[in-house]
């Protein structure tokens, strides 16, 4: 049995503690907030992920997963230390390493024996060197080390299944041997296991991240078009997915991306290219698609309700930046109630599962037990994470319920034909109604044939 310290209990390291313990190691979960780790002592998560909870106790009841405040006892006879701290955006969308640093630093002042440094964080290409001369710098006594890249690819929502069902594997450091032991702790997951050096899988995790923020920055961009032009941007996607080299994933169009890793990752590599002197136009394009969505909808509610939201009730169904998590970071919601708030409007929102974080950033929005009592009086509705419970709601019940029947999905997760039925006045986004007036194509003049002969 292997043992592993993880440093740092957020989303990333908690399903990396809770997976490996999972494997038949040892792990020891480290974090420097005492009543974090005081919770979880007790079996209480400071997170929400589908299944974590029930694979943190079964492996604390195994004794194969613990948690500590301290270093020096999760470092004691460990072969591995994962760091796997936040590296949150700074003011000018760099990546502040102040965690990893303060993990580094740490790791070498209480390190005791040999040890393979794991560094799981996402961090600037270049950070796996400087975490090697951190710990050279602090260590009490030359204990030798290595440190490896080993960046994650876990989606919020479905972490479990990602970390036990990886696509690949990428490692990247300068000892090869370093490399092939942390391979060795990965091999029961039976993921392509991919080997470089640590600036190389550093990038691997970026242009991965900036990649995908790209498609749902494009297909968006399709879909503002496919509004103006009477297309419906759903079976645009459709028809686009089913080519091989497209590929169906990444193409809904919506509000735009959220979380801790496409926002932050997509900056920090534009932050990154522009220090080197080059120009990102296509990233700092797709930072700048994502935040018109957020404004294009309440332009569309707006518009919906005849030009003005002063004194107007807008109610929000959903809050988390994605269903099946809590997290409230880079989350469209945010953006579409203050500039609601801005325009003066009343805002109120449900979620089934984000309320309790969403209060701390959103106090000065009211907050509903469920989507009915939310409905209530309401003038409009914005449809904001596709949770599963809004898709089978009571239309009727909630129509019956609002002042008046306005719905923005800016999720597409409702079929227009069936809202308009129902008497909702409706809009998704880029479904193409209403068709234009104009039935000729953009800039093209229709002019009478020439005579033939």
């Amino acid at each position: 049995m292997r043992k592993i310290a993880v440093i740092g209990m957020g989303y990333v390291g908690l399903v990396t503690a809770a997976g490996f313990a999972d494997l038949g190691n040892r792990v020891v979960g480290v974090d420097i907030v005492e009543e974090k780790i005081a919770q979880l002592r007790e079996g209480k998560l400071p997170i929400y992920e589908p299944g974590l909870e029930e694979m943190v106790c079964r492996n604390m009841q195994a004794g194969r997963l613990s948690f500590t405040t301290s270093y020096a006892e999760a470092l004691d006879g460990a072969e591995f230390a994962f760091i796997a701290v936040g590296t949150p955006p700074g003011a000018n969308g760099e990546a502040d390493l102040r965690y990893v640093e303060a993990a580094a630093r740490s790791i070498a002042e209480n390190m005791r024996n040999p040890l393979i440094v794991v560094n799981k964080s996402t961090v600037p290409v270049g950070t796996g060197d400087w975490v090697t001369q951190v710990i050279k710098k602090y260590q009490k006594e030359p204990i030798p080390f290595a440190v490896v890249s080993c960046p994650e690819f876990l989606r919020e929502g479905s972490a479990l299944y990602d970390f036990m069902h990886p696509h690949r594997i990428v490692l990247g450091s300068s000892d090869r041997e370093a490399a092939e032991k942390v391979a060795q702790l990965h091999l029961p997951l039976r993921a392509p296991i991919m080997i470089t050096d640590i600036r190389t899988a550093e990038m691997i995790k970026y242009a991965s991240n900036a990649f995908l923020a790209t498609k749902i920055s494009f297909i968006n961009e399709i879909a503002n078009i496919c509004e103006a032009l009477g297309a419906d941007v759903k079976e645009v996607a459709v028809g686009m997915g089913y080519d091989p080299r497209i590929g169906p994933h990444f193409l809904e169009a919506g509000l735009g991306f959220g979380g801790s890793c496409f926002p932050k990752d997509v900056q920090a590599l534009a932050y990154a290219a522009r220090v080197m002197g080059r120009h990102p136009q296509l990233l700092e394009a797709v930072l700048e698609i994502n935040q018109d969505r957020r404004r294009m909808a309440v332009e569309r509610v707006r518009e919906m309700l005849g030009g003005s939201l002063r004194n107007h009730v807008v109610g929000l169904l959903g809050l988390a930046f994605k269903p099946n998590t809590d997290d409230m970071r880079e989350a469209p919601s945010i953006d579409i109630a203050r500039y609601l708030l801005e325009e003066g409007a009343h805002v109120r929102a449900y979620d089934p599962i984000a309320m309790e974080n969403a209060r701390r950033i959103l106090p000065e929005i009211e907050y509903f037990p469920d989507p009915y009592s939310l409905a209530e009086g309401a003038d409009a509705l914005i449809v904001v994470t596709e949770w599963n419970e809004f898709k089978h709601l009571d239309l009727k019940r909630i129509k019956a319920l609002m002042r008046r029947p306005v719905i923005y999905d800016g999720r597409n997760i409702y079929d227009p034909q069936t809202m308009f039925d129902l008497g909702f006045i409706y809009r998704g986004v880029g479904r193409g109604y209403p068709p234009p007036a104009d039935p000729r194509p953009p800039g093209l003049t229709m002019e009478e044939p020439a005579a033939l002969g």
